[in-house]
């Protein structure tokens, strides 16, 4: 305990230097308007940033970037209440009640709770980070090569299996990342792989550019066919706090969506959208008045915003601690630590404190900074919703080219970029997920390194895989999330052709 404490002070240390203050700052502020634009979400904002980060000492960029994530996800919100607009999943459950609340004209209110809200889930996850991360970081020092892969493995199956979309689909992204993350030289031989003759393929392709072009460039290419956001009219936004009738129904919401989002944050796949959707039910299970839900009921906007803040601070410590990125935003996050050289894993908080502990400081900071910023200021940042669409995304594409060639000087570098941009628009034209396949792209050396090495300290002995309690344990988990998966896409199928069965409308509709 007295260890964790004294981390902590040697991380507020770090995160108040003048600094790393002012790159939290201007996280949650970018953050925030990055949100802000209807289509773009925190995967899209920590992609276009990630460049800038290449040139910012280590700790500073983590901190920048967490800022961003979080910042990101409240101002995602604000269209989300305001238009009906979500910038991302999670912001769908959002405008259930958010929407309805502003059409009443409590558009003020809705947003406040939401800050409020927002800020309770996150400092709980938080103060849970603070004291479960080093534990898990002690325990899982011991680990071995055998477990590293079984944990890399569990991570991008269970993100597969947790996806909203066709499990198939996201297991054929999975696995294209993967491919995508051998081409250059073999981690083990030095072998060029996939590399077809071309020099400027030996040294890999670059995960800003992958990320970059994926989130930023494709998702540009995609708002355009869809049409851009054509700009928000008048509304009333002067800050006001919700009613005392508001907190009477959101108090024990808010509670329960801070340990529901918690635990969801720290499964690998578990995200905001989980946490949100659960979330929103439990509240709607419990109510007294469900049928408020989805008209304006406080305690709903409540609990989805509080379970999808915190789901995304402790969602940091199976990143931190395993080096297993949870999530899409995390696995760029994961890549930014790479670009500095440092390898996020059991290993991080004895090699690199500074960062292990800064990070959590800083959360803490922008955590508090952005209640401050965004209760007073929410009418200043909803000015951004007034400007077309159609202005800016030149302006986002400029910038993001110009910051994937400054991280290496590289044109090679654009052109990915843009292919991979592409790439991503013809992908979400066809309903593919891109989450699994960044993931993949991340997991896939650790996986590959991984599996290697425990062959080749076992000389291809695969009987290393069951001698391993770790490695046995994620195995039975695998097995029934498999079996959780078949159960629950056949139950889903048989109650599909019941309801057909005794719909002959619907039978004639469709036959």
């Amino acid at each position: 305990m007295q260890d964790i404490f004294s981390g902590l002070a040697t991380g507020f240390g770090v995160a108040f230097s003048p600094m790393n203050l002012l790159f939290v700052l201007i996280g949650v502020v970018v953050g925030t308007l990055i949100g802000l634009i209807p289509g773009l979400g925190p995967v899209t904002a920590i992609a276009l940033l990630l460049p800038i980060t290449y040139e910012l000492d280590a700790t500073t960029a983590i901190m920048m970037l967490a800022g961003i994530y979080y910042g990101s996800m409240y101002g995602g919100r604000i269209p989300a209440i305001l238009l009906r607009l979500p910038g991302d999943a999670s912001a769908v459950v959002t405008t259930f009640d958010g929407y309805p609340m502003a059409k009443k004209g409590r558009a003020s209110e809705a947003l406040s709770l939401s800050g409020i809200g927002s800020f309770i889930g996150g400092t709980v996850a938080i103060i849970g980070l603070t004291f479960l991360a080093p534990l898990a970081a002690n325990i899982t020092a011991q680990i071995e090569s055998a477990d590293l892969f079984a944990l890399a493995l569990v991570g991008l199956l269970m993100i597969i299996l947790l996806t909203n979309g066709s499990k198939a689909k996201a297991l054929i992204m999975g696995a294209l990342g993967i491919v995508v993350a051998t081409v250059g030289l073999d981690p083990i031989t030095g072998q060029a792989r996939l590399t077809f003759g071309s020099m400027d393929l030996l040294s890999g392709i670059d995960i800003v550019s992958v990320a970059v072009g994926l989130f930023g460039v494709g998702e540009l290419l995609y708002n355009a066919e869809h049409g851009f956001f054509k700009g928000m009219g008048k509304a009333n936004l002067k800050p006001k706090m919700p009613s005392k009738a508001d907190w009477a129904v959101s108090k024990f919401a808010i509670a329960r969506a801070s340990i529901i989002g918690f635990l969801i944050g720290i499964i690998p796949g578990g995200g905001g959208t989980v946490s949100s959707v659960v979330a929103y039910g439990v509240e709607k299970k419990v109510s007294k008045h469900p049928e408020k839900f989805g008209t304006g009921a406080p305690e709903g906007l409540a609990a989805t915003e509080t379970a999808d803040n915190a789901s995304s601070n402790s969602s940091f410590i199976p990143l931190l601690t395993l080096g297993v990125p949870p999530n899409p935003v995390l696995a760029l996050i994961f890549g930014a630590l790479l670009l500095q050289n440092i390898t996020p894993g059991p290993t991080l908080v004895q090699d690199h404190p500074d960062v292990f502990w800064g990070v959590i400081a800083s959360m803490y900071i922008g955590n508090v900074l952005l209640l401050a910023l965004n209760l007073p200021l929410v009418g200043v940042f909803a000015q951004m919703l007034r400007i077309r669409g159609s202005l800016m995304a030149p302006i986002i594409l400029l910038i993001a080219l110009v910051g994937v060639y400054s991280v290496r000087n590289s044109l090679f570098d654009v052109v990915t970029t843009i292919f991979f941009g592409l790439l991503g628009y013809v992908l979400r034209k066809a309903n593919f997920d891109l989450g699994p396949l960044i993931l993949g792209f991340i997991l896939g050396p650790i996986l590959e390194v991984e599996f290697r090495r425990t062959m080749l300290v076992s000389g291809g002995d695969f009987g290393i895989f069951l001698v391993s309690p770790v490695v046995l344990g994620i195995g039975l988990l695998i097995t029934a999330l498999l079996a959780w998966s078949i159960i629950s896409n056949f139950r889903k199928r048989q109650i599909e052709l019941r309801r057909k069965a005794n719909d002959p409308d619907h039978t004639m509709y469709f036959g």
